[in-house]
């Protein structure tokens, strides 16, 4: 046996193993009457890709940005200069994510994780059109794969609504960021589209934009028997009044597979931006277009989170 390798059976011998932490987390909880199961796995580092209740999977899942997830862009670069929780636009639908687990743990009904964010273009990439502000620069602003910005998540199922906490942990000044602090890519049976109007206690109808609005949204499926709204008790921002609330759908594109998609996200803007954390509440809140309904005229009455 060579002297070189008698010392690296010592140093196994000595050094602990550390386990890699947990990916594939789950919690479950009657929500409305029903069970609801949200799920995080390994091939998005944690984000999370399934959410079903009373039998019925809300989340596209299908590559790694069509998740229940956050994610950060700087600058005004838009998604050239774009952390991303689930991973890069190249990890498409494929097994692994570019971002990486940090820590996670499930218990009762709550999960946390801190992953570490990948940037949604790999170096390089050039960009079909203009990089958000930036109408001369068209590739992938980021010399990394991966950044050093960290998203921090605790989510709780509530009795009426999914408390969802986030906080993002930025390592670079930037003049300026739009964290996309929660956005759920549904499924495309979705397709009705409401928003709910605090003013008058309704839910009314909704276009599909594509774009940002000031009232929380609501999808649903065209019989109201399936709905997911979203909530954050700081939208809109008083420097941004007109917005805060997206909604968007993605169909009949015959040059990518399964494109099919409806989203809705939950939008912050910051200028300027010094190295630091930056924390954002919301309630996802899922049921029936009543169920939705109910929860959030209690949300905004209240500005509490209801039980």
């Amino acid at each position: 046996m060579h002297a070189n390798t008698r010392e690296w059976i010592l140093l196994l011998t000595v050094l602990p193993l550390v386990a890699a932490p947990r990916a594939d987390l789950s919690i479950s909880a009657k929500v409305n009457g029903a069970l609801l199961t949200i799920c995080t796995s390994a091939r998005t580092a944690g984000a999370i890709d399934s959410l079903t209740w009373r039998g019925k999977e809300f989340l596209n899942g299908h590559d790694h940005g069509r998740e229940l997830q956050s994610a950060s862009s700087f600058d005004g670069y838009g998604e050239c200069l774009n952390p991303t929780e689930a991973g890069s636009d190249k990890d498409g639908k494929g097994p692994t994510s570019s971002s990486v687990l940090v820590s996670g743990k499930a218990h009762g009904r709550t999960l946390q994780t801190t992953i570490e964010m990948a940037y949604w273009l790999v170096p390089g990439t050039p960009y079909h059109t203009a990089c958000g502000s930036h109408a001369d620069f068209r590739r992938a602003k980021n010399e990394a794969v991966r950044s050093s910005d960290k998203l921090v998540k605790r989510v709780t199922i509530g009795r009426n609504v999914i408390s969802y906490d986030v906080t993002f942990v930025t390592a670079d000044d930037h003049q300026s960021a739009t964290f996309e602090a929660l956005t759920g890519y549904m499924t495309p049976e979705f397709s009705d589209f409401l928003a709910y109007d605090p003013a008058t206690h309704t839910v009314v109808p909704l276009t599909d934009g594509p774009g940002e609005q000031p009232l929380p949204v609501i999808l649903a499926t065209p019989d109201h028997n399936y709905a997911m709204g979203i909530f954050s008790p700081g939208l809109p921002q008083k420097a941004h009044p007109k917005v805060g609330y997206g909604r968007f759908r993605f169909m009949n594109n015959p040059q990518i597979a399964n494109w099919n998609t409806v989203k809705w996200n939950a939008v912050y803007r910051v200028a300027p931006v010094p190295r630091g954390e930056y924390s954002y509440h919301c309630d996802v809140i899922v049921g029936t277009v009543d169920d939705v309904r109910r929860a959030l005229e209690r949300l905004t009455q209240s500005g509490k989170v209801p039980d």
